[in-house]
């Protein structure tokens, strides 16, 4: 099964004939069709559409009841636009301003947010009996939130105007910053190079993210005027051809695809932003269902009952320490109680990045738990924590149900 994070797959199915080609378009048309069933079914029942998407995957995978082959390879590639076009544009929801304001103002709780997250996969993986290496891959698994579900669900609840966001954003920000240096130093210990191999990668890796930092706060204007364009098709051309290019370049330098969308996004400004905006969602939505969608494909359900327990038991740890540190957060930039809930709660689902991670630790055979383990532990969080993105505003932040409890 394809995983993200090993390159572009090759498209086989071009040369496998019309008969190929044939089969590939049926199964796009039946993934497409559910997708659009079940968005309209999480609609009428007021809940986001995204768990019900990674269990249609889950359904239609390896070991599913409707398993999808001939078409897996192109998902992967539509996957892989649907997280970069997801945080293209997120990037343009805010300036390199804001990002730069935000980033001051979290630093702290972004380590807080490394060590709180990243403790508990590291001393289950030793607990286990686990190489260290492995525990340290488990570690990444439950630091880094998902960037492209938590995206995702703050435009469908349109709180991106929300008081908060801008912690949410500037804490996936720095996750997504100490991804570009965790990947390559852990591809490094995989392969057992040097320490200073390892040092030297992740040298390079925040050369790059400090570069691209430094074009979008000094070059913003430059990059839109020569982008924009009155005619829609060559606006939409021009930056899908850039958002693209610089994923690629980010990919291939070893720092996350996802972060060079993002950056990109914050670069592009004035009416180039605001048309982009005008234009791209409903393209970004139809490849965010796709990813959703192949995530789950890359699941056996058979593997996931092994591992279950220890599963559940790393979701529930985390997604408190993911709410402690979220609130914490928003509490030192004054944000309300309601808000602090809201940053806490929003940074639960895990998601594309926890998959590259744990693709990386089974491509080099760290240990064959690993990959069902991270599976199963993403799953349940990525469906947890956009159920309760979904109802935080309808339930009690839990200094309230505190204050309820002192008074009775």
């Amino acid at each position: 099964m394809t995983t993200f994070g090993g390159g572009v797959p090759s498209l086989r199915v071009v040369a496998a004939g019309p008969e190929g080609t044939g089969d590939v378009l049926l199964e796009l048309g039946i993934i497409l069709l559910v997708l659009a069933l079940l968005g309209r079914i999480a609609a009428k029942l007021g809940i986001p559409s995204i768990p019900l998407y990674l269990l249609a995957g889950l359904i239609m995978g390896e070991g599913g009841f409707i398993p999808i082959n001939a078409g897996e390879e192109f998902l992967a590639v539509g996957a892989q636009i649907g997280v970069v076009l997801l945080l293209l544009l997120l990037g343009l929801e805010y300036s390199p301003q804001d990002l730069q304001t935000g980033l001051r103002t979290t630093w702290l709780a972004g380590l807080v947010d490394l060590v709180a997250n990243g403790l508990p996969g590291l001393l289950l993986g030793l607990l286990l009996g686990w190489s260290v290496t492995a525990s340290v891959l488990l570690a990444g698994v439950t630091y880094i939130s998902s960037s492209g579900i938590i995206a995702r669900l703050l435009d469908d609840f349109d709180r991106y105007t929300n008081r908060e966001t801008p912690v949410i954003l500037s804490l996936l920000v720095m996750e997504d910053i100490v991804m570009a240096v965790f990947l390559p130093i852990v591809a490094v210990m995989l392969v057992g190079a040097s320490l200073l191999q390892g040092a030297v990668a992740a040298a390079i890796a925040i050369g790059i993210v400090a570069a691209a930092f430094f074009v979008s706060l000094r070059f913003s204007t430059h990059v839109s005027a020569a982008v924009h364009s009155h005619s829609r098709e060559l606006l939409l051309l021009s930056v899908l051809g850039l958002t693209f290019l610089v994923a690629g370049l980010a990919e291939a330098a070893q720092v996350s695809a996802a972060v060079g969308a993002f950056l990109l996004g914050l670069t592009l400004s004035g009416q180039v932003a605001d048309d982009v905006r005008d234009l791209m969602p409903p393209l970004r939505d139809v490849f965010g269902g796709i990813f959703f969608v192949f995530f789950g494909l890359t699941i056996d359900p058979r593997d996931l009952w092994p591992v279950l327990l220890p599963a559940l038991a790393l979701a529930l740890v985390t997604a408190l320490t993911k709410i402690g540190t979220g609130m914490w957060a928003a509490r030192r930039v004054g944000i309300g109680p309601k808000g602090q809930w809201r940053t806490g709660v929003s940074l639960i689902p895990r998601g594309e990045f926890s998959i590259v991670i744990a693709g990386l630790g089974i491509a080099a055979g760290a240990n064959p738990q690993l990959g069902p383990l991270a599976a199963a532990y993403v799953l349940i969080l990525a469906i947890v924590g956009s159920l309760m993105m979904r109802f935080a505003a309808k339930v009690s932040p839990p200094m309230a149900w505190l204050r309820q409890a002192s008074r009775t």
